[in-house]
């Protein structure tokens, strides 16, 4: 059992090599304790420096001519984030949304195989993946089957196959859960889909930057991510999508913006899709949102995914450890997997009054979120995120509760949680 005394945690940050990572941060307000990383990663110095020279100089002084050094900024960005999910470079771009890439990625993995209509996720992926999903074998006059999934251990591979037929185009389903951390079985999932023909997908929206992948090594075929939570690059930047090199040039990118093309300057000309992976671009690149993506991946990537990952497991099973002592008695139950090896990089609390306990919580300086029906997510990043943050936001949150302080708040949900 680990000392739950503040002094531990004291000892344990002492301890910690990458203790001053936390001090690469902005922190405007040093009493408040952030725990939604897993939504909308901190602010960097070196992101908030580089965002300053955007404006100053390369946008304020030298205008349109800045497009000499931009023009590679997708490319660039994205092979820094290959460091990090195990791909060799030309494999990643940045671009767009989540959205917009897993619309791509479907629609050209249902145009490339007409015989295959059938779109593959499960019940419990985000939202958004399913929406997508629907809408595109939808209009393409095929179907979209649904896995179920558990809310705690995520996909069970057995129960995969019998979902599986010649009809199915293309699989895709979650590497972490946004939900429960369940982390799925990229192997034993990526095999089944193969073996029944079909290409797959990952979606590393919860997981770059928190768990690693090895896309190559595994033989993934796709992959989609952003780069606002764990990747700290800001509110609305730019996604990435991964296509392994072997498939670049055999699917055709649906979106065709000139961004695609060989020479986008060559305005006259037929559309004729650039080489490797730029065909995945679309239209005009975002250069602020890049700009703030590849100077966040580049301080994580001198880090090194594995250690960030170390961290990562030892701050979520201490803050495990702290909530089966301190919360438990208050009506708390753990939604996640208590094996570190199993589980993403943030926690999932139960309380039937999870979403007014958000709400306390926030209020008392403890930022995370809460999710229907009654899980409260806590995710401790690792590169923003001490020992001693986690004992004090778990003493807030006990006390505050003990103290029935959420109670005075309403319980109607707002809009954003």
């Amino acid at each position: 059992m680990t000392d739950l005394t503040r002094g531990w945690a004291s000892q344990q940050d002492a301890d910690d090599e990458l203790a001053s990572l936390r001090d690469s941060f902005y922190r405007p307000d040093p009493e408040l304790l952030y725990f939604a990383g897993n939504s909308l990663g901190m602010l960097s110095s070196a992101t908030r420096e580089r965002m300053h020279r955007l404006v100053d100089e390369e946008w304020g002084r030298d205008v349109v001519r800045g497009w000499q050094y931009w023009n590679s900024l997708p490319l660039d960005a994205g092979d820094r984030i290959g460091q990090l999910i195990g791909a060799a470079p030309g494999q990643v771009v940045v671009a767009d949304s989540i959205s917009v890439n897993l619309y791509k990625l479907a629609v050209a993995a249902l145009e490339a195989q007409p015989g295959r209509k059938v779109l593959v996720t499960d019940t419990g992926n985000f939202p958004t993946d399913r929406y997508v999903l629907q809408g595109a074998a939808e209009r393409r006059k095929g179907q979209l089957r649904l896995v179920p999934t558990d809310p705690v251990s995520g996909i069970n591979p057995d129960n995969v196959h019998t979902f599986l037929a010649d009809d199915v185009a293309m699989v895709a389903f979650s590497h972490v859960d946004y939900r429960s951390a369940a982390i799925n079985d990229v192997v034993a999932l990526t095999e089944q889909a193969h073996r029944a023909g079909a290409l797959v997908l990952w979606d590393l929206a919860h997981s770059v930057g928190a768990v690693p992948i090895e896309l190559d090594e595994l033989g993934v075929d796709f992959a989609v991510g952003c780069t606002y939570k764990y990747l700290n690059a800001g509110p609305g930047s730019p996604a990435f999508l991964y296509v392994r090199r072997d498939l670049q040039a055999r699917l055709a990118n649906p979106i065709q913006g000139w961004w695609s093309v060989a020479d986008p300057f060559d305005m006259d000309a037929p559309y004729v899709a650039a080489d490797g992976i730029a065909r995945w671009q679309s239209g005009t690149a975002p250069i602020p949102g890049l700009v703030a993506v590849d100077e966040s991946v580049a301080l994580l990537a001198e880090v090194g995914i594995e250690r960030l990952r170390a961290k990562s497991k030892r701050l979520t099973s201490y803050l495990i450890e702290l909530a089966d002592v301190w919360l438990a008695p208050l009506g708390f139950g753990v939604a996640c997997s208590r094996d570190a090896d199993r589980r993403g990089g943030h926690v999932v609390l139960t309380h039937d009054e999870a979403y007014r306990i958000s709400q306390a919580a926030i209020a008392a300086g403890v930022v995370g979120d809460a999710r229907p029906p009654n899980l409260l997510r806590l995710a401790p990043s690792p590169a923003t995120t001490s020992y001693t943050d986690v004992w004090e936001a778990m003493t807030r949150l006990r006390d505050l509760v003990a103290a029935e302080a959420h109670l005075a708040l309403p319980a109607q949900r707002a809009r954003v949680t």
